[in-house]
């Protein structure tokens, strides 16, 4: 017999649960922008209204809120959206967010700057139109000292817990989406476009970011796809198509003092479609700054007519000659980097060029499956060169151990690799033969 007890529990239990169940879903308040000024004429400036607004939202005492774009064409003059705001907010653009022609008329280093905010979503089915072709032939600031400044698109500062979702950049006047000191942040569903030879319009860059994910994302640009700054550490890519653009770029590290290692990376299920640069690493030489760039995965990643599908480039120089060459060796270290199941094809018969530096040789660097063909007038397999790497080469194409090459044994090498018939050569193997010559110079 059931007592009187265990039926009064069983009672209260039940209806805990109805009132549970039955209790309303808090929906975000919804400010959308045409009832407070906006006009989507495409001429109006609405920084103002745009900026009336996120105050409004940012002043609610409890609950979430949303910011709501509509369809249309927003003129849009430089504006910082900043917090800190305690609730969850969301910036959901299905409109059009126009950026000034004139460089000169956004008034700040980022056209919609984001700074000081927790818990923000970012989505619709917008465009963020930065009209960068007026201010691209203006972008000579290394010829020119009196370049304007040309804004980023949309950056991200100190802001955590916080994601992207869908929205389109298009031409943006310098790079399209900047994070700096972001923690906890995912992005998802991302077109970015502008023209091959737009410069300097990289897609996303990052410097002290950490556990940032990139997925779903498409990337053509006329500089980085994607680069990655000191500090940041713990970020994902995945499933990125990448191209035109200058690939998914670490660095350049190493110009300047106090920067901060860069570590655990993992960039899989990528595609690399017509790019300069596929999976690049560049560090200056004569360094700054000693830091330590490790723990690095590339797998399941595909190269469809790139220049250098794998170059790692310690002695880099944007605008040659450099005043770093000839002051030292690059003080970045590179370790523990696997590259796994790498394939496609070069339009370099060099498809990996892993260049180290001297005085810290890469260490530890694996090559795992790596088939590149060469798709240039002599067709066939591509080569690889290596200097001062310690790491491994193996898998389906045969297995030998990377030397470390010295600098006069490189420079002694790499014509006769390039120009005889070892050109041709599977890149697992040419390792060996580096060997072979190395031992014939020797003898000599």
């Amino acid at each position: 017999m059931v007592s009187i007890a265990s039926t009064f529990k069983a009672l209260c239990l039940s209806f805990l649960f109805i009132a549970v169940a039955s209790r309303p879903t808090i929906r975000p308040k919804v400010f959308n922008v045409r009832r407070y000024g906006s006009r989507p004429d495409g001429k109006t400036d609405n920084a103002n209204a745009f900026t009336s607004v996120w105050k409004r939202a940012c002043t609610r005492i409890s609950g979430s809120s949303k910011i709501y774009v509509p369809k249309g064409k927003f003129y849009l003059g430089g504006v910082e959206f900043v917090g800190p705001y305690k609730n969850p907010i969301e910036f959901v653009i299905d409109g059009t967010l126009l950026a000034p022609a004139n460089p000169r008329d956004i008034k700040q280093d980022t056209w919609i700057n984001f700074r000081y905010i927790n818990n923000l979503s970012i989505s619709g089915s917008g465009t963020l139109d930065g009209q960068g072709k007026y201010s691209w032939p203006l972008n000579d600031c290394h010829k020119n000292t009196n370049c304007p400044e040309l804004a980023m698109t949309m950056g991200f500062a100190f802001v955590n817990n916080s994601r992207i979702k869908d929205i389109t950049s298009l031409n943006s006047k310098m790079g399209h989406f900047n994070f700096f000191s972001v923690h906890r942040f995912n992005i998802t569903g991302v077109t970015i476009t502008a023209p091959g030879d737009s410069p300097n319009t990289d897609g996303i860059k990052m410097g002290s970011c950490s556990n940032i994910h990139i997925s779903n994302t498409n990337i053509g640009t006329g500089d980085d796809c994607i680069a990655i700054l000191s500090g940041t550490t713990n970020l994902d890519i995945s499933n990125v198509k990448c191209g035109p653009g200058h690939g998914i770029s670490v660095g350049s590290l190493g110009k300047n003092k106090d920067e901060k290692d860069v570590k655990h990376l993992t960039v899989r299920d990528t595609v690399f479609n017509g790019t300069s640069d596929g999976i690049r690493i560049k560090t200056w030489e004569s360094s700054a700054s000693k830091l330590v760039v490790s723990n690095f995965i590339y797998e399941n990643i595909q190269m469809i007519d790139v220049g250098k599908p794998i170059n790692i480039d310690q002695k880099y120089c944007p605008h040659p000659p450099c005043e770093h060459e000839k002051k030292g060796k690059s003080h970045v270290q590179i370790q523990d980097i696997k590259l796994k199941n790498i394939y496609g094809t070069s339009n370099n018969i060099v498809a990996v060029n892993l260049q180290c530096s001297k005085s810290f040789p890469c260490k530890n660097v694996e090559l795992i499956d790596i088939n590149l063909k060469h798709t240039g007038l002599e067709k066939g397999h591509s080569t690889a060169m290596c200097e001062n790497v310690d790491g491994s080469v193996r898998g389906k194409n045969g297995s030998s151990t990377l030397s470390r090459l010295t600098q006069w044994s490189i420079e002694k090498i790499t014509f006769w690799v390039i120009h005889d018939i070892f050109s041709y050569i599977l890149l697992p193997n040419f390792c060996i033969y580096f060997m072979f010559y190395v031992l014939v110079y020797m003898i000599s």
